[in-house]
């Protein structure tokens, strides 16, 4: 696992905590928020956006993914998860494979509860064998 100083885990999980307040969920009332460290240094929040029709929502670890790569970053140190839930909220396998993407393995994966305690995993850990660009094979 890539090292992460405490500092830097708390700083994490208090923008999460923030982008999960602009989450759009007038169907689930689930917030999700979430805060991706590009290796650049900067922090890319994001937060769940439903829609009526279900299948366009797009969870709050792909908000901040796809944000940061539309910024023009393609590597990441960690992310951090926040939602209401009272257990601690780890990503979707959609969102997981969207991460392994541009991710490693050894990325490290905050998830947090609502009172701000946390359970650190690795990328690899939550989604071992992952389709990656190498797997296309061209």
């Amino acid at each position: 696992m890539k090292q992460i100083h405490e500092s830097e885990i708390k700083n994490l999980i208090k923008m999460a905590f923030e982008a999960k307040e602009r989450a759009y969920v007038p169907y689930s009332g689930f917030r999700v928020g979430a805060c991706l460290k590009a290796s650049s240094g900067a922090y890319y929040p994001g937060c769940n956006i439903e829609n009526a029709a279900y299948s366009p929502t797009n969870c709050a670890e792909r908000t901040a993914l796809f944000r940061a790569v539309y910024e023009g970053e393609r590597e990441f140190d960690a992310i951090a998860i926040a939602s209401d839930s009272g257990n601690f909220t780890f990503p979707c396998g959609v969102c997981r494979q969207a991460l392994a993407e541009f991710c490693g393995a050894d990325m490290p994966v905050i998830c947090t509860d609502p009172k701000g305690q946390y359970k650190i995993t690795t990328l690899g850990e939550l989604l071992p064998n992952a389709f990656l660009p190498k797997d296309l094979d061209i």
